[in-house]
Parts: structure tokens; sequence; C-alpha cells
């Protein structure tokens, strides 16, 4: 085993036996210099590289990274302990994703003809420089991914700072970049801690920056960055609902709740965190998530069979179990689970909150671990309005036999994405993103390639006709 100096936070830890692995030293500040230098410098150059050359380095990258899966996904369990099954899946909708950016960047980046009555217009989007991208752990290939492909796709460059526990997945996939063909400098890592990242947004070379994190770093950045005057894109916590109407079928309901809740081990965003269900429904399906629950099958995440992993580090599941005392405190009641696994690891049990009042901390806090709160409502219109009794606007999803109703019911709920009898997804041409709380800005879909690009105004016309 590695010996690590306390100096160095960069360093993979398996939480599954909670070893230390290996660690990544701390880029010194003449080293982040000559990062965002590199940056800058070929920038100018990728920014009249071809779109259809870009894409095809993209497509390499897809190419590479499918080639590469079992090192990938094997990667992504060991660094932060989600399901092998799972990070698989996270690496095919990777490359998906990079596919997509590449069979469309051009027809999205192409010059958009305005109607105008005199002489003619049209809007040219072009790349705007260096930026600054700062991506969590739970998925450590798909929020890389996700940020990148469309903005190097645009001709922009990108400087990443990953979460300190996924070293090997940030150095993997900067490597993956460099074997694809890319121009030393797009794509870059930056090995730092995040006292760091304040001088980085201040940095004139560096003119945007995207994070994927929590509220108080998304504050912090969104601050830092109206300071200088740059753009910005967040996406924050969620607190999401999953409504049950009482014309639901409660077994495909209970099914996907316990699936949406227990997959990342419960460290998903737009998971199904407060469910929301109608009473006429309610005690059938509780059954059932019970009874599921109880069938689950904890243990290693690299077996196959395995149903629930670990969450990602000691302190995390210290966290979510401070938060579940703190609600039993506060007057909620635990129906199951509640307790950390006896077993070594960072596991947790399945848990079920009930009883949670407004006002608790669990009625507004996310809880990013396997944990269920569930309320009982009287009817649709109660289930809206605690659907929206959050500061949160991530994502939901409303399940019903009548898709007419649940549209109605999605319509009234204040968030970026909602659902129809699925959990919140996935999917290279679905724009996600919130609102509220939970932040601004879109990523995948077309939108998510103009968030970082100068649309401009290109005018044609005569003296005598301009106005």
């Amino acid at each position: 085993m590695e010996t690590v100096t306390k100096t160095s936070p960069i360093k993979t830890v398996n939480p599954f036996n909670n070893e230390l692995v290996k660690s990544f030293e701390v880029m010194s500040d003449e080293q982040i210099e000559l990062k965002i230098a590199l940056a800058d410098d070929t920038f100018q150059t990728w920014r009249k590289t071809p779109k259809a050359g870009r894409a095809q380095l993209l497509r390499r990258v897809a190419h590479l990274m499918r080639i590469r899966i079992n090192q990938l996904e094997e990667l992504a369990t060991l660094e932060m302990g989600k399901l092998v099954k799972e990070s698989r899946a996270e690496v095919e909708l990777c490359a998906a994703i990079f596919d997509y950016y590449a069979n469309n960047g051009e027809k999205f980046l192409a010059d958009q003809p305005l109607e105008t009555p005199q002489g003619s217009a049209f809007l040219s989007y072009e790349p705007i420089g260096v930026l600054l991208s700062i991506q969590p752990w739970n998925f450590p290939f798909y929020q890389i991914t996700r940020s990148a492909a469309p903005h190097l796709m645009a001709g922009n460059t990108m400087l990443l700072k990953h979460a300190s526990n996924v070293p090997q997945c940030a150095q993997v996939m900067e490597d993956i970049f460099l074997e694809a063909g890319f121009p030393l400098g797009v794509y870059q890592n930056l090995f730092i801690p995040g006292n760091k990242i304040d001088a980085l947004v201040a940095d004139k070379r560096i003119k945007a920056v995207t994070l994927t994190g929590s509220e108080p770093a998304g504050s912090s950045i969104a601050a830092a960055a109206g300071k200088y005057i740059k753009k910005s894109t967040l996406e924050l916590g969620g607190s999401d609902a999953f409504v049950v109407l009482d014309d639901a079928d409660a077994e495909q309901a209970a099914e996907a709740a316990v699936r949406g809740r227990i997959w990342n081990a419960g460290q998903v965003c737009v998971s199904p965190k407060r469910v929301i269900v109608e009473e006429g429904i309610a005690d059938v399906f509780l059954e059932k998530v019970k009874t599921k629950f109880a069938s689950l099958k904890v243990g290693d995440p690299m077996d196959e069979q395995t149903d629930l992993a670990p969450l990602s580090s000691e302190k995390a599941v210290e966290d979510v179990i401070k938060q579940v005392q703190k609600a039993v405190e506060q007057g909620a009641t635990v129906i199951a689970g509640g307790h950390r696994i006896d077993r070594p690891g960072a596991f947790m049990e399945p848990t079920i909150l009930c009883d949670i009042q407004p006002g608790t901390a669990a009625f507004q806090e996310e809880i990013f671990g396997p944990v269920f709160m569930f309320y009982r409502v009287k009817d649709e219109q109660a289930a809206i309005d605690l659907a929206n009794a959050t500061d949160y606007g991530l994502g939901g999803s409303v399940f019903s036999s009548n898709n007419d109703r649940a549209i109605n019911v999605a319509r009234q709920i204040d968030t970026g994405m909602v659902y129809i009898n699925h959990v919140t997804g996935i999917a290279p041409e679905l724009p996600f993103g919130g609102t509220k709380h939970s932040g601004y800005g879109r990523e995948q879909s077309p939108a998510a390639i103009y968030e970082f690009v100068n649309a401009k105004l290109i005018r044609v016309t005569t003296a005598d006709n301009a106005y």
C-alpha cells in the first residue's frame, strides 16, 4: 500500500474496504499557470479547427471509451464504489453523448438566419475561450462528458477540476482525449484542492465556469463568476419528488421508486428522495417498497449480483446517518433501516423515514444516500403543493395510469425536468438542469452547446435601410 503525506488530499480510497489505493501530488502554482497558459494558447488554434475535424475527434473518444470499457468500469467502481454494472452503463452513456455531439454539432452550430424586413441577418455561434469545469465524484466519467462534449465541439478549451476522490478517472479521461488526437491543451486536469478555485475564476484567461456540486459550492462559484463578469452554469442539489397518484400501478411505481433510490447507492441528484403518495394507494405502495428493500443484496460492487453498493466514503455514510438521526430527533419515524450495516466498508441500510414535519431539517435537506422520505397526502393538489414545498427544483416523477392527468400534474411542479411513469433519467438528446436552488443552465441536448458560445449577430444592409 502506498504511503501518502498528510498534505495530499487527492487520493483513491476504495469505499468497499476503506483501503488507500493511490495518491496524487497537488499541483504547484507554477504547474497551474503552465496549464492555463497552454489552454489559452491552444484555444487560438482549436477555435479555427473545422467543425468536422472536431467531430471526428469526439467520435474517436467514444470509440476508445467503448474499447476500454472494462478498464473504465472497474476504475469508477474502485474509486467511488458504485456497482460495476452501473459503471458500465455510465461509460456506454458517455460514449453515446460524445457521438451525439459529433453527429449533430455542426448542425447545432450552423449560422442561424434571422427574419428582418431590411437586408439580411444571422447569428454566428463562436467559442469564447478557456472554460473551467468543476465536477463531483458520483458519476466520474459522465460528469466530465456532459460538460466536455458540447463545449469542445463548440471550439472551447477546458480545464477540469474533478473531485479529489476520483483522480484516476480524471487522469484516464485526459489520456483518452490525447490518444484520440486532441491537441495538447484542449482538455487538461487540474489536481488541486478547492481553495485554489477562486483564483482560477478570477484569471482573465478563463472565460466561464461550469459546476456540478452542492448548493454552497454553487453559491460561491456564482458569486465569484459574477464578480468577474463571467458566464456560469450550475447543476446543484435536488430533493426530487416522486409523486404516485391513486390511479397508478402500485407495483410499477414501487419497483421504479426502489430502483431509482438505490441507484448509485442513493447518491444521485435526481433520484426519488421525497416519495409523495395519495392516501388511496399509500398502504399498498409502502408494503411493496418495504418488501423490495428487504430483498436487496448488499455486497461487493464488483459482483454483478449485488443490488446495493457502499456509499462513496466513510464521511458520506457518517453524514447520512447523522441526517437520519437528526430527523428522528425532530419527530420523524424510521420504519425500515436507519443504521449503518455491520460490515467493512461505507454501507448504509436502505431506509424509510415517515412523519417528517415542515420546518425540520429533513423536510428541506437533500439526503445523499439510500433513504426514502415517505409522505402520505390526501389528494392530487396536496401532492403538488408538497412537491413544490422545497427550495430545490431539479427533477421529479409522476406515476399515473392516465398520461393526461400525469402531464397536468407535471406542468404544476416547479422543476427543470419531470418524467412520467419513470424516474428522472438521462439521455444525450434530452436537456438536463434545474431551477430555484438547483441551479441554472442546461447540459445535454442542443441547449448545452449554446451555453458557452457567443451568439454573434451579423447584419447585412445599406446605410439608407439601417435602423
